[in-house]
């Protein structure tokens, strides 16, 4: 399909939600969480985006709907979605059709965070070789705009859980100059979004993680 066209796709379908929810009495846009196959468990974390949400409406006065969705990686309501979050921690699988649309929605301007919750790494780089033949996962300088948005991260991701000793590394997908896939990874950015009494991390590091979500979601949301 012709980039113009997923781009206009993609633009309606934005618009559309966006008047559907102006004459429901409802500005906020929706974030989802991605389904996928592969036995992983791509649910995880559950209240770590509704936090994440919580936090970017509280201080950043984004006005998210504070309702994740849930959203397979094939199905067209995907595209209903600027920013789509994915986690988990085994193995993922994507069918050709699921890996071309996924493709689709970020060629048209949707943004996908991949947040490594330990042991995703093998099989994400894997499954995103079948959206993007053509691209590798780069590392991100310390001095890109995601770090540089709301918040300030002049040494990259915070380092919420510790695994294998490993310095957290913030991955990217770029697409003609445009960021349209960030990958977390050592970092368990998800965990740190997650309620306190879940892993009681300290509150000081708690919200380093929301702040580079915040950025996550204010950088897809400029690239609309």
């Amino acid at each position: 399909m012709p980039r113009s066209i997923i781009r206009y796709r993609f633009a309606c379908l934005i618009v559309l939600i966006c008047g559907f929810q102006v004459v429901q009495g409802q500005s906020s846009l929706k974030i989802a969480k991605l389904k996928y196959g592969g036995g992983g468990d791509w649910y995880a974390n559950k209240t770590s985006l509704p936090n994440l949400i919580k936090f970017c409406n509280a201080e950043l006065k984004m006005n998210i709907n504070p309702v994740e969705d849930v959203v397979e990686v094939g199905s067209p309501d995907i595209f209903a979605y600027p920013f789509v979050h994915m986690t988990g921690h085994g193995n993922v699988v994507f069918t050709d059709a699921e890996a071309q649309n996924l493709r689709n929605y970020l060629l048209s301007g949707g943004f996908l965070h991949i947040d490594d919750n330990y042991g995703l790494d093998q099989f994400i780089r894997r499954e995103m070789k079948k959206v993007f033949p053509e691209l590798t996962f780069v590392e991100l300088p310390y001095d890109h705009q995601v770090y540089r948005m709301k918040y300030h991260f002049p040494e990259g991701l915070p380092k919420v859980h510790e695994h294998d000793g490993k310095q957290p590394q913030g991955f990217g997908l770029i697409w003609q100059g445009r960021l349209v896939c960030y990958y977390s990874y050592e970092t368990d950015l998800g965990n740190g979004w997650e309620d306190q009494s879940v892993y009681n991390d300290p509150e000081e590091m708690r919200r380093k993680a929301l702040q580079m979500g915040a950025n996550l979601l204010s950088y897809a949301f400029m690239i609309l």
